[in-house]
């Protein structure tokens, strides 16, 4: 089986670019972030022949977003990461396949809204912990896929990518994703002994590898045991007018 996660950073904009790594990769299932568009915007006719299903959850006001597409049968579990009910953001989907419950995220940023902008992203990681660990407890296979707006270690961004008091290098943000793998999740790149970027900030960043590696594939032991590769398609980031993410992949035997 073959899972993938894409930061699309605009799923209309990028439709093609969508298709063009599905063609080449050919993922069961794969994660979208960053949709920037309604759940009814979704570009679904232009996507109609690639044979994958699909699910969106948009949001208003052209912001976040979330969806799932699969060319194997699945059922949608959660449009919303449960623990916070006044919490309208669309960043999590989760849904059920016959081997597995698997996740796509995207994890607030914490730079912006100043205090509880960080605070957000700090409930929210807490609550995905939560999620893991019923699922964990439950003794279902698991994996959570999508851009963390996470670098776990200093190995994990470039040289002077982020300033020291970033969300995404802050203690207290590095500490509650290592909470995740505490609880028995894998981080599939690290384990596997690589650390890639998958993030590249417009501009030169991508040219001169100033990258960060902030889009993660976790898993649940069972899966664990079973994964054989993570992949990062660079192809995708080197296109004309791309997502700022390269859309990252798993195999499980």
């Amino acid at each position: 089986m073959r899972l993938a996660s894409f930061n699309v950073n605009s799923v209309r904009r990028r439709a093609q670019h969508l298709a063009r790594f599905l063609e080449r990769h050919q993922p069961d299932v794969v994660f979208l972030q960053e949709l920037k568009c309604k759940t009814e915007e979704f570009p679904a006719l232009e996507l109609a022949g690639t044979g994958y299903s699909m699910h969106a959850v948009g949001q208003h006001g052209g912001r976040n977003g979330v969806a799932v597409l699969a060319r194997i049968p699945f059922e949608v579990t959660a449009e919303a990461l449960p623990g916070e009910e006044t919490d309208t953001q669309a960043r999590y989907i989760e849904i059920t396949t016959e081997s597995a419950t698997l996740a796509g995220i995207y994890l607030p940023n914490g730079n912006s809204g100043g205090e509880e902008g960080i605070a957000y992203k700090w409930r929210w990681m807490e609550r995905l912990a939560a999620r893991t660990r019923d699922h964990l407890d439950a003794f279902r296979p698991f994996a959570i896929l999508g851009d963390f707006n996470v670098c776990p270690a200093p190995d994990d961004l470039a040289p002077g990518a982020l300033p020291p008091t970033d969300a995404l290098v802050h203690p207290e943000t590095r500490a509650r994703f290592r909470a995740l793998l505490w609880a028995g999740m894998t981080d599939a790149a690290a384990a596997l002994g690589t650390r890639p970027y998958t993030y590249w900030d417009y501009g030169s960043a991508f040219e001169t590898n100033t990258g960060l590696r902030i889009d993660h594939a976790l898993l649940s032991p069972d899966l664990a045991e079973r994964l054989t590769s993570f992949g990062v398609d660079t192809e995708a980031r080197a296109e004309q007018q791309p997502s700022d993410h390269a859309p990252v992949w798993i195999d499980l035997a």
